[in-house]
This record gives structure tokens, C-alpha cells and sequence, in this order.
């Protein structure tokens, strides 16, 4: 292990003592450029380990409770034996979608939807089932994404992931309706680790909402690792919804790369979680690309949340945008970091970085890192970062016209979200995370045994009697 590190966690013994158990079996069903990678990871995990606040990447991000807890790194196939809705039920009111389920680390659901092809060629389904299917198309990408910052998590899960999300989008096709995914644990004590691929081809477009919530309060640890490549003149909306107990420990790597004139539209709105970390990373590689990232949280107790975007311009002509909003009560700790990197030659880069948060009381606590490094000379780059309390003159104006004190801090903490709520191009998706905000701000939003977008009905809407605009 890192001669770094300052304690030994069973849990990475573990780890390795369960590769080596089933490294040989998994070989006979994959790739063997994945199989090369897995074993090369497992060096780099064994030089590593996990990662740690000694390091300067996490040193906000206090990993060691949970790599302490009684953790069984669980590797085996969920065997379907009932339709998803019996475990776990998702409904928002007029959002179309295609529902892709992955349970305790693998794909769920009935072998004939394992994997499916579209009329106009959208390959979508496991990521297992796609390696056996189509070698050639998931070798070319799988394990090619350059993170940039590396760690023992992305290490663990190259050498322990069987499974996760593949999707597929040929030259020139518009997915109409989007992709969701619900990504859940209903055993006691797991550590899995699940990854997912995308591809989108030139002129492609897709919508995808990944959502990770929780079914009961046992404690748990996801790891998971997404690789995504966008084509020239193609178009991602990735949203990220979260809502897990406050057991459950969340580490959610992303990486992208754009190429010429691609669009990336990225939110993330995590609103309840125990330790939650997402980290983006956006490589620019293409002329024109075009990037918006946007993140809203909303933890209380000792929730923790953190934020990790790098985002590389490498060409120039680029465009990107990052706004990250947080409300923080009780003892609740968050942390933003915010990177953008100008390549020397990435003449006429636009690059815009925002952090703003609400601290609701003395104990909570927000760290944020906003970071620019320029090596070009014609760009257009600016980052700030902003910590404070709610308005007093805002809220006097509100308890003046006789809203109680608690709906009136309630309102501004909404009109302060409601900068990022509105960045949600789709309509009845929007309406929905509307909603658990609102009950969310009440205290009226944690996990139950159905998943909290089911909360919002129609008939029962959370209205608001004033113009938030005038706030």
C-alpha cells in the first residue's frame, strides 16, 4: 500500500482477496483488453488504496468511517426473480423514458431486455451482455477516457466492476424519448462498484437521467465510474438525481470528452445523502464544443456533499459554464472544487465558474475551491465564489406581509435554488425536482420505500403565493 497513508482498512484486503477469487472466472466471458485493465488496476489499487484526507484532493472528504464499517465487496449477479416496481417504484407524472434498473451492482430485469437494438440502431442494455455482443464497439472505448486525476477509486472499480449501463447512439439519430436509470441496494452491508458507457455518434442526441436512491437504511458503499464520448455536433443532457439514506456512502466519477461542436448539458441535484462525492470531468478536444454544468444540494444533520468539475479546454473555441448551489443546515459540511485548465494554444476560450451557498446555521460548513490555469492570452475566464446567510431585509419584506417566519425562510431558500431548478430544459422533469425541493426545504423529503418523486402529486402540488422574482 501508499507508503503515504497513515492506517490500514480491511476493507481494501478484501477487495483484493476478492479479485483474486474471481479474476480467472471473469476472464473467460470478457474482453481481453478488459481483463489487461482490470489486472493493471489492481497493481495501482495495491499501491494506493483508497483515498484519504492526507491526499490534497480529499483533504475536505473524510472517507475513513465508512472503509471501517463491516463491508462485503459484493461481486455476483442479481438473479431476477420479480419486476422492478415490486422492489423500488419511480413514477414522474408526463416525463417519457426508457427505465434501465441495475440492482446490488448488476443489471435488472428479464433476459430478453438485457440488451436491445432499436429500429434506428440504439443499442442500449448491460454493459456485460454489450462486451459479448458487440466486442469491437465496446474495446474501442472501454478504459479509453482520460480522467486527469486518478485515484483509488477509479483504480477499484477498473479492476471490480462486472457490470453497469451501455448506450449506444448511431450517426445522425435523436433519441425522442430519454433514458433512465434507477440504481439501488436492498442488502445489508454491500460495496459494489458499477460502470457505465455512452456513446453518442456524430449528430446524435440523448437525454439520460441517473437516479441513485434507496429502498431501507442499511449502509452501503457505491462506487461508480462513467466513461462518455460525444461526437462532432452531438448533444448530451445528463442529469443526476440523488436521494439516498444517510447511510449509504455515493463516490460518482464522470468523464467526458467532447469533440468538435459537441454540447454537454450537465445538473446534478443531490437532495439527501450521508456522504456523497461526484466528481465531473469534461475534456474539450474538439473546436467549438459548448459545456453547462450546474449542481444544486440540499443536506442537513451531518450530511456531507462534495463537488468535484474539472473541465480541460485542450483546443480552441470553447465554451463552458459551471454553477453549483448549496443550503446547508445543522451540522451538514460541503465542498466545491472547480477547475478549469486553458490548454496554451485554446485561444478564444470562454469559461465561466460559479459557487454560491447558504449557510442556515453556525455549524454547517462549506469549503470551495474555485480554480482557474491559463496558459493562453485571448480568453475570456472569470470564477467566484460566495458563503452567506439568508437575506434579512428579503425576509423582513416576506414576515411584513404576513408569511410566518419559517415559510418565509423557506421561500428564499427556494428562490435562491430556483437559479439552477431552471436550467432543467425538460418541462415535467423540471415540475417534479421542483416539488421535492419544496418538500425537501419543509423537511418533508427523505427515502421511503418508494422513490420520493413518486411524492409529487398533481391534485396535492406545493404551491407558493408570491412572485419569486420579486425576491
Amino acid at each position: 500500500m501508499n507508503k503515504t497513508k497513515q492506517n490500514y482498512f480491511p476493507l481494501e484486503e478484501a477487495l483484493i482477496k476478492e479479485f483474486g477469487k474471481k479474476a480467472a472466472v471473469w476472464t473467460e466471458d470478457e474482453l481481453p483488453g478488459i481483463s489487461q485493465l482490470r489486472h493493471q488496476a489492481l497493481a495501482a489499487f495495491k499501491k494506493t488504496g483508497f483515498p484519504h484526507n492526507k491526499l490534497e484532493k480529499w483533504r475536505s472528504t473524510d472517507m475513513e468511517p465508512v472503509y471501517q464499517e463491516p463491508l462485503t465487496v459484493h461481486t455476483e449477479e442479481t438473479t431476477y426473480d420479480k419486476k422492478i416496481d415490486e422492489i423500488f417504484q419511480c413514477d414522474v407524472h408526463g416525463f417519457q423514458a426508457r427505465v434501465l434498473s441495475m440492482l446490488n451492482g448488476s443489471f435488472y430485469g428479464p433476459e430478453e431486455s438485457a440488451l436491445t437494438v432499436s429500429a434506428d440502431g440504439v443499442i442500449a442494455g448491460s454493459l456485460r451482455k454489450a462486451q459479448q455482443k458487440y466486442p469491437e464497439l465496446v474495446g474501442q472505448y472501454y478504459g479509453k477516457a482520460k480522467t486527469a486525476v486518478p485515484d483509488g477509486f477509479k483504480s477499484a472499480n477498473t479492476a471490480m466492476a462486472r457490470d453497469g449501463i451501455f448506450i449506444y447512439v448511431p450517426d445522425n439519430v435523436e433519441v425522442k424519448d430519454s433514458f433512465q436509470l434507477i440504481k439501488i441496494l436492498n442488502k445489508k452491508g454491500l460495496m459494489v462498484h458499477t460502470r457505465n458507457l455512452m456513446v453518442l455518434g456524430k449528430n446524435a442526441k440523448l437525454t439520460f437521467l441517473h437516479c441513485d436512491d434507496s429502498v431501507n437504511h442499511h449502509e452501503g458503499l457505491i462506487n461508480t465510474y462513467t466513461e462518455v464520448f460525444l461526437d462532432e455536433n452531438s448533444e448530451l443532457e445528463l442529469y443526476k438525481l440523488q436521494n439516498l439514506n444517510d447511510e449509504t456512502a455515493l463516490v460518482n466519477q464522470t468523464v467526458v470528452h467532447q469533440s468538435a461542436y459537441s454540447r454537454l448539458k450537465v445538473n446534478v441535484m443531490t437532495l439527501n445523502g450521508g456522504l456523497i462525492r461526484n466528481e465531473i470531468v469534461d475534456q474539450m478536444d474538439g473546436e467549438g464544443a459548448w459545456s453547462d454544468i450546474n449542481g444544486l444540494f440540499l443536506i442537513d444533520k451531518e450530511q456531507h456533499v462534495d463537488n468535484q468539475v474539472y473541465v480541460y479546454h485542450n483546443v480552441p473555441n470553447c465554451e463552458s459554464n459551471q454553477l453549483f448551489k448549496g443550503v446547508l443546515d445543522e451540522q451538514s459540511l460541503g465542498v466545491f472544487n472547480g477547475f478549469v485548465y486553458v490548454a496554451p494554444d485554446a485561444q478564444k476560450t470562454n469559461a465561466f465558474q460559479q459557487s454560491s451557498n447558504i449557510l442556515m446555521s453556525r455549524d454547517a460548513h462549506i469549503d470551495t475551491m474555485p480554480q482557474l490555469e491559463i496558459y493562453a492570452d485571448d480568453v475570456k475566464c472569470s470564477h467566484g465564489a460566495t458563503v452567506g446567510q439568508l437575506d434579512k431585509e428579503a425576509l423582513f419584506y416576506l414576515m411584513q406581509r404576513g408569511i410566518p417566519f419559517n415559510d418565509a425562510r423557506m421561500l428564499l431558500m427556494y428562490a435562491f435554488a430556483d437559479e439552477v431548478l431552471g436550467k432543467i430544459a425538460i418541462e415535467p422533469l423540471r415540475v417534479n425536482i421542483e416539488d421535492m425541493v419544496k418538500r425537501r426545504l419543509r423537511g418533508e423529503l427523505s427515502i421511503c420505500d418508494r422513490c420520493v418523486l413518486h411524492c409529487s402529486h398533481p391534485d396535492k402540488p406545493i404551491e407558493f403565493d408570491i412572485d419569486l422574482s420579486k425576491i
